[in-house]
């Protein structure tokens, strides 16, 4: 039924409370799990006439250094579990990152802890989940994280 999971992950428990769910799916289709995270943009200054972009390049290259870091400790974890892993480090807007990266990989299912906000935080914060969830042509597997 599933071939290829995409798990987008940021580094957070929250994030991560959607892997054991993962793993049994991933066990039980013996299918391969993509971890991807999203090394969000830069953000921007707006000046009297122009927006400019805040690039440190620097902070940049260690964000990406502790995204593979990251990744490859939970590309280890469910390794040792069975499970056949690929890792992907993606550049840009997180929702039209995840939906790229699901199409490249022609992933059969999206996999995502939401942290569950609603009302003026949803607003304010925007929602990843809902974003992908009005976009997205493939199945959705969204579990709501526990707060904290």
């Amino acid at each position: 039924m599933y071939h290829t999971i995409l798990v987008p992950l940021d580094g957070s428990p929250r994030a991560e409370a959607i892997l054991p769910h993962v793993e049994d799916l991933a066990m039980r289709y013996h299918a391969t799990v993509v971890l991807l995270q999203v090394v969000e943009p830069e953000p921007l200054i707006l000046g009297p006439d122009m927006v400019y972009p805040v690039v440190n390049q620097a902070m940049i290259e260690e964000r990406i250094r502790a995204a593979e870091d990251y990744l490859a400790q939970k590309q280890a974890d469910l390794q040792a579990k069975g499970i056949n892993v690929r890792t992907i480090i993606s550049n840009g807007p997180v929702v039209e990152e995840i939906i790229r990266n699901a199409e490249k990989v022609d992933a059969d299912l999206i996999a995502m802890a939401s942290h569950g906000r609603t009302g003026l935080a949803r607003v304010f914060y925007g929602s990843v989940a809902a974003g992908i969830l009005h976009r997205i042509d493939r199945p959705l597997l969204l579990i709501r994280a526990e707060n904290g």
